[in-house]
């Protein structure tokens, strides 16, 4: 059933070219994720300037419920296209970056870099809502999932062999290849031509409205804020537990990560079977359950518990992420979707960037075989409030696509 629902989604022609965008966009961003803080170390030698670059493509999400928006008010096929074709031009002024006094421009570019990726988000959820049957949402996002974290495996390797021989310039231009092939991709899409009028629905008109008005999206959302706030203590302690528990060098952070990308792969592929097998707080909670026990383990001094540990964080992690947002793509209305999926992005991960400057000071203060397991038992009482809250009511049926011919 679930390898049927999978090639099913694969067959949707606004399912696959999306993937396929996911796909190629998402390689030259986690390449560049990577270079950017490796670039402005080397130009300042300045560690805190190097994790401001990761601050700095996250800031604009907290400012998800405006950008999002954005997405309800233009049409959102040639939004799609644009904002990768201007992202594209953007990153080939990264070759004048050559200098201490020039990264100021590296900056600006991250800062509209995030910014767009908080507006094409919401575009993308709005369009995958309207064109792919609402049984097959939780597969699509799987997958999705999948592609994503696919790439972070594969695409890091490529940009540190870049950085290494020809510089952060090229990993740019790689980038900047990657956005520019995704705006072709996104150019063959059939969707509606046009965003409703004004972004105007009935009801509720702002995302944080739908998001806090909804039986069913509140919890979730909810759980998955308490979650990514847990998953930022739990990064945060990274480079800690491979040195002070494991005793290993910091390049064993990389096959600790390699570890959960594997696991984020295979709830990818199983996500939508379970959701249709379960009630959607049930695999949310089961998955923040596994992440909790998962995070405690990591306290344990044992290479093999470490790399199963990171397994089951990547199996179980992204179940709350997943759940949330099939459901805000089944339970919002159209003219609301990119709004309501922006909001529903800022309330999540908005707190998994402030618990990683936040954990960055707890590490120095509290020994992480201890503040493990207490970020463990917290995420587990977040399982557990989620699922004896109240429940909210089912959804009513499946969306009604809406392609242009």
């Amino acid at each position: 059933m679930g390898g049927a629902a999978t090639w099913r989604v694969l067959r949707d022609r606004t399912a696959g070219l999306f993937l396929a965008a996911v796909v190629v966009s998402g390689f030259g961003s986690s390449a560049m994720s990577l270079a950017s803080g490796i670039w402005v170390k080397s130009l300042t030698g300045s560690d805190s300037l190097a994790a401001l670059a990761l601050f700095t493509v996250w800031l604009p999400v907290l400012f998800g419920p405006l950008l999002g928006a954005v997405a309800d008010r233009l049409p959102r096929k040639p939004l799609l296209v644009g904002s990768n074709v201007l992202l594209a031009v953007l990153l080939t002024t990264l070759t004048a970056v050559d200098s201490a006094g020039r990264v100021w421009i590296l900056f600006a570019v991250l800062l509209v870099y995030g910014t767009g990726y908080v507006v094409m988000d919401a575009a993308e959820s709005a369009v995958v809502a309207q064109a792919v049957d609402a049984r097959l949402l939780g597969d699509f996002n799987g997958l999705r999932m999948m592609a994503n974290e696919g790439m972070k495996l594969l695409a890091p390797l490529t940009g540190a062999a870049l950085y290494t021989r020809f510089g952060g310039g090229a990993v740019a231009l790689l980038d900047a290849a990657s956005f520019a092939l995704a705006a072709g991709i996104y150019g063959l899409l059939r969707v509606r031509g046009r965003a409703p009028a004004n972004g105007r629905a009935p009801g509720r008109s702002s995302g944080m409205g739908q998001v806090w008005g909804s039986p069913v999206l509140r919890p979730l959302v909810l759980a998955g804020s308490l979650t990514m706030l847990c998953a930022g203590l739990n990064g945060a302690t990274l480079y800690a537990v491979v040195d002070g528990v494991l005793d290993r060098s910091p390049a064993y952070a990389g096959l600790l990560s390699a570890a959960q990308g594997v696991g984020s792969l295979t709830i990818g592929l199983l996500a939508g079977p379970l959701l249709r097998r379960l009630p959607e707080r049930v695999f949310t909670a089961a998955g923040i359950a596994v992440f909790a026990v998962a995070v405690g383990l990591r306290a344990l001094p044992y290479d093999a518990m470490a790399l199963l540990a990171c397994g089951l964080i990547g199996a179980g992690l992204p179940c709350v992420l997943i759940a949330a947002m099939t459901a805000v793509q089944r339970e919002t209305p159209d003219a609301l979707l990119g709004r309501t999926s922006a909001s529903a992005g800022t309330l999540m991960f908005a707190p998994n960037a402030v618990a990683l400057a936040l954990g960055a000071g707890l590490v120095a203060l509290v020994d992480v075989q201890v503040l493990l397991p207490l970020v463990g038992a917290v995420a587990l009482l977040t399982a557990a409030w989620l699922l004896t809250g109240r429940r909210g009511k089912a959804p009513a049926g499946p969306r009604v696509s809406a392609t242009e011919t």
